[in-house]
């Protein structure tokens, strides 16, 4: 009898982990920040991540034909774009509002062409927990950096769209590893510009392996064992978790607060998530 891998996880406790990952992955980016920049940072974050999935996996890219490459380069190029888009965010915001915001994206894919009038239940209640966060009176959070966390929730949804195309003509394993090459070929030339890549330390060198370790690779591991096994409306639902996660994490490992009004938004937005998984079961999943 075969035994089992010692690294297998029950698909519940995979999906939690890999939750918890990318928040603590999100944390280590925010230590980057000072020295890195978001642009550094997430140069870091895609430039590991690609060499380590490369390792892994040892695509072929010769082999790939040119309708892969046509479906893959877009894909890569919003991943890469996602990932900046959201450090730049959490530059400037703290980690559970841009995660809430930024998942205004898969929230949209998920609600797009629905006709039923219990979805606009969920539109509104989005609606809602943005207008909570919006500073109405000249005070609140930063609107650059919400802008920055809505446009990476733009890239997120279109992450979907073209995840599903390029899932079409390429495995699983090597349209993430082949687009995360596209990725870094996009966001090293902004990194190298403006992230200061060459003032980080081994040290700083480090915590960029650590954070590609934990905010792409862990993850993106633990969330393919964990689909083998469970239904898609499961994982979605417990990834609409997400923001609640971020901000907690952001409250326990970075010590930022949030008001009233932000915890009310993000429960907002979360219910919206939560309630259009359960009665349309999209894949929501973002990188």
């Amino acid at each position: 009898m075969a035994s089992p891998s010692r690294f297998t996880l029950p698909p519940l406790p995979a999906v939690l982990l890999s939750i918890v990952s990318v928040q603590g992955g999100a944390a280590i980016a925010k230590g980057l920040f000072p020295v890195a920049g978001p642009a550094g940072t997430a140069s870091l974050r895609i430039g590991f991540s690609a060499v380590l999935l490369v390792l892994v996996v040892r695509p072929r890219l010769r082999q790939l034909r040119p309708e892969q490459w046509r479906a893959v380069v877009p894909y890569g190029v919003v991943l890469g774009l996602m990932n900046f888009l959201f450090y730049c965010a959490l530059a400037r915001i703290p980690l559970g509002l841009a995660v809430t915001l930024e998942f205004v994206g898969p929230l949209g894919v998920a609600l797009a062409g629905s006709r039923r009038a219990l979805d606009l239940v969920w539109v509104l209640l989005a609606g809602a927990g943005i207008a909570l966060i919006a500073p109405w009176q000249g005070q609140g959070i930063d609107m650059l950096g919400a802008g920055f966390a809505l446009a990476a929730g733009g890239c997120w949804a279109l992450y979907i769209i073209l995840g599903r195309r390029t899932g079409a003509v390429l495995p699983g394993q090597l349209a993430v590893t082949v687009g995360m090459l596209v990725a870094a070929l996009t966001i090293l030339p902004f990194g190298a510009a403006i992230g200061n890549l060459l003032a980080l330390s081994p040290y700083l060198l480090l915590l960029g392996v650590l954070l590609a370790i934990f905010s792409s690779v862990l993850p993106f591991s633990l969330e393919m064992q964990a689909l083998r096994t469970m239904p898609t409306r499961t994982f979605s639902i417990l990834m609409s978790l997400e923001p609640v996660a971020a901000a907690f994490s952001g409250w326990l490992l970075l010590g930022e607060q949030l008001t009233s009004n932000q915890w009310l938004a993000v429960a907002f937005i979360v219910a919206a998530s939560f309630g259009a998984t359960l009665t349309t079961a999209p894949p929501v999943g973002g990188e």
